[in-house]
């Protein structure tokens, strides 16, 4: 039996000088003279490489001659003191072996800086690089600090279904999920399509949001988190927007929009100290490489409560801003929806700290908010991000049977898909609250990545589903 792999993250904090070690990885870079070699190793279990000294001799130079940029290998060597800066150990190298070839002339990872839309064509790649290792290190990172944050709180981690026969936003925009034969639809006398034979008799869709399932379960279980895949087939083809992505969506018993709000800040401040206290050599690098300004930006928001504030005002604040000739691509006036601009001037330029914004008007939030004693607004709250605009969405839900049954006639949702969402209100219904928050969102914001599709491994896009 040979030595055991010891991992290249444990394999740096290491002392026992002059032991046998084992690593294996991919090499980053070969370089050197015809004395010695230098390989910089990488196994994904940190952004850091561990070098391997060759000396003149002591490898096959057939082997060494494929040990390439992109090849996979095993080092068997002895672990010494680093001579040289930036690592405390090396391994001299006695034995190499080669997984797996890389050949220079077609890998395209050479090292040259490659843009984001170059990695982006070759997305099954990617990982590989130092930016893309560092970015899913801390994606894993921020799931694990949602899922703690949540379970030490006492609450409950609950799957909502991915195909769903309802549309929780009314926005109609959703990806269909059917069995049926698309070259051979059968159509009533109407046009209509017949989904009797289909797989669930009638139409279904990719889920939107969790959460009008979610509010079921926290009417009975108290307080609940959804964390799952959601889809969106808006035709959005900017930075921000995803077709899958995935969201947070916890929803409680009891709490208000006051509850909601306390809520949502203490858990995105917990996310971003669990990365500052998780993943500093990654944020380093990304800090150093991508975002100069990203450790200090996470640190900020750390500081100070964020700012509340009601729509009306900011709506005051953005138009006093146009006044003063500040230039919007986008019309201010009560009763828009804000565009990421207009958030982006609150927090950035503005209060300088994340804003919520609360008490929109009901025509521009959905059905299930409550509705304020004004009439005219509901107790909705929007978490606004430096860098990002609106990173948070929720509000506490509308309890009233009589009230909620009035907006979904007012806005011609089908009832008939509503039926069992209706029953929470009817049979014990109670004041509850909560909110959405986009992971990929909160990984922009993390990262520093500028562009949604670098948050996630493989982004689907409109007109794009590769890999």
């Amino acid at each position: 039996m040979g030595i055991k792999r010891t991992k290249i993250v444990d394999a740096l904090g290491l002392t026992n000088y002059g032991s046998e070690i084992n690593v294996k990885g991919w090499v980053r870079t070969k370089r050197g003279n015809k004395n010695v070699s230098f390989i910089a190793l990488n196994d994904g279990s940190t952004i850091k490489n561990i070098q391997l000294v060759v000396d003149a001799g002591t490898i096959d130079e057939n082997i060494l001659k494929d040990v390439t940029t992109g090849a996979c290998i095993s080092c068997v060597g002895t672990l010494v003191q680093s001579q040289g800066a930036g690592q405390s150990v090396e391994v001299l190298a006695k034995s190499i072996e080669i997984y797996g070839k890389a050949d220079v002339n077609e890998y395209p990872l050479q090292k040259k800086g490659c843009s984001m839309e170059f990695l982006r064509e070759i997305a099954h790649l990617r990982p590989r690089t130092n930016t893309f290792g560092a970015v899913f290190r801390i994606r894993h990172n921020m799931a694990i600090a949602i899922h703690k944050f949540f379970h030490d709180r006492g609450f409950f981690y609950f799957h909502t279904p991915i195909i769903t026969a309802s549309d929780c936003e009314g926005a109609g925009q959703m990806f269909q999920v059917t069995t049926k034969n698309l070259y051979d639809l059968k159509k009533d006398e109407n046009g209509s399509i017949i989904y009797d034979d289909d797989f669930f008799g009638k139409m279904a869709s990719l889920t939107v949001s969790g959460q009008l399932e979610g509010e079921l379960a926290a009417t009975a279980l108290g307080s609940i988190y959804t964390f799952g895949p959601t889809f969106r087939a808006e035709n959005s083809n900017t930075p921000r927007h995803l077709a899958e992505f995935w969201m947070i969506e916890p929803e409680v018993a009891f709490n208000d929009i006051e509850d909601n709000m306390d809520l949502a800040e203490e858990f995105i401040k917990y996310c971003v100290q669990w990365a500052l206290d998780n993943c500093q050599d990654d944020l380093a690098f990304l800090n150093k490489m991508i975002d100069k300004g990203l450790i200090e930006r996470l640190q900020s928001v750390l500081k100070a409560p964020f700012t509340r504030l009601p729509y009306t005002e900011g709506i005051k604040i953005l138009e006093e801003a146009v006044a003063k000739g500040k230039k919007f691509e986008f019309p201010v006036y009560w009763g828009c929806d804000l565009a990421s601009e207009h958030e982006r001037y609150l927090v950035e330029e503005h209060f300088k700290n994340p804003v919520i914004l609360t008490d929109y008007p009901k025509e521009i939030k959905a059905f299930y908010m409550k509705q304020n004693e004004d009439g005219k607004t509901v107790r909705a709250m929007d978490v606004l991000f430096p860098t990002i605009g609106e990173i948070i969405g929720g509000s506490e839900r509308e309890a009233d049977y009589d009230k909620l049954l009035t907006r979904i006639q007012e806005l011609n949702i089908p009832m008939k898909d509503m039926w069992w969402y209706l029953d929470t209100r009817k049979f014990g219904s109670c004041p509850h609250s909560g909110f959405g928050l986009g992971f990929e969102r909160l990984l922009l914001f993390v990262t520093g990545m500028t562009n949604i599709r670098d948050v996630i491994p493989f982004p689907r896009t409109p007109r794009s589903a590769e890999f």
